[in-house]
C-alpha cells in the first residue's frame, strides 16, 4: 500500500515543484530596493554604506536599552507604591523613587542624544 501511494504521490509533488518553480521566476521582479542608511553615501561606496548600518544599527541597540531601562524604573516605581499602600514603605519613599526615576531617564535621554552625535 505504501509503495502504491508513493509511486502515485511522487510524480504529483514532482510536477507541482516544477510548476511553482516556473511561476515564481517572475516574482522577483517586484522585489523593492533595500533602504539606504540614514547618512546615505554615494554609489558604490560600500564601506560607508556599512558604516551607516552599523551607525542605525547602534542607535537601536541604544533606543533598546533605553526602553529596557525606562520598564525597569516603572517596575520599581510601581513596586514601591505597593508596598506604600500595604503600609510596608511611606509615601516619602514612593515621591523620592519617583523624582529619582525621572532624573534618571532625563539622564539616559542626555546620553542617548550625546551617543546618537558622536557615532
Amino acid at each position: 500500500m505504501f509503495k502504491r501511494l508513493q509511486h502515485n504521490l511522487f510524480p504529483k509533488l514532482l510536477g507541482c515543484w516544477a510548476s511553482l518553480m516556473l511561476l515564481s521566476g517572475n516574482l522577483y521582479a517586484a522585489l523593492p530596493t533595500a533602504v539606504a542608511p540614514s547618512n546615505a553615501p554615494k554609489a558604490g561606496d560600500w564601506l560607508t554604506l556599512i558604516k551607516g548600518y552599523a551607525k542605525d544599527a547602534g542607535l537601536v541597540i541604544g533606543l533598546v536599552l533605553a526602553v529596557v531601562a525606562f520598564l525597569w524604573i516603572a517596575w520599581i516605581t510601581i513596586s514601591k507604591f505597593n508596598e506604600a499602600r500595604t503600609g510596608r514603605a511611606e509615601w516619602g519613599e514612593v515621591g523620592l523613587t519617583a523624582v529619582v526615576a525621572a532624573g534618571v531617564m532625563i539622564f539616559i535621554s542626555y546620553l542617548l542624544t550625546e551617543a546618537s552625535k558622536v557615532i
